[in-house]
């Protein structure tokens, strides 16, 4: 038998924003809190809600439906932090947290299975998306974590952290 062609699957965490499913490569996440109050931190954009003190660490919480364009909702049970190590363009890590509606699951997705995303024309910037993946009967938007909290959240967020 041959193993040549066949492809590792990666982990990735899936979670709900309005009535799409992202996911995020399961092994940038630090871990999934609910949520809790922030310290606001004033002249930044409405999306970043403040920072947390995490063990010490000071972390960026940053509502990914308001980064999206998406309409603010209020915050409920279901209502989860993502925390993910973000690697800066320097090679840098840091650790932020972004608000989204809910955990959905964990999926095996190959990077075969990861197609480049059309230029929807939507709300989301396609430079934060790495492609779609086809999950079940479903399919899943897979975010470029990197990307998406690397432009101007980093530079706002060191100023202040």
């Amino acid at each position: 038998m041959n193993h040549d062609n066949q492809q590792i699957a990666n982990k990735y965490l899936t979670f709900v924003l309005a009535t799409e499913e992202y996911a995020v490569d399961i092994l940038r996440v630090q871990e999934i809190k609910g949520w809790n109050k922030v310290t606001p931190i004033p002249n930044t954009p409405d999306y970043i809600c403040g920072v947390i003190n995490l063990r010490g660490t000071i972390v960026p919480i940053i509502d990914l439906r308001l980064r999206f364009g998406l309409e603010r909702l209020e915050y409920g049970v279901m209502t989860v932090v993502v925390v993910v190590r973000v690697v800066a363009m320097t090679g840098k890590e840091r650790i932020m947290g972004v608000v989204v509606d809910a955990v959905s699951d964990v999926y095996d997705v190959t990077e075969s299975e990861i197609k480049s995303p059309p230029d929807f024309g939507s709300v989301i910037s396609i430079e934060f998306i790495k492609g779609l993946a086809s999950v079940g009967e479903k399919m899943v938007i897979v975010l470029d974590i990197d990307k998406l909290l690397n432009s101007n959240e980093l530079a706002i967020v060191e100023q202040v952290a």
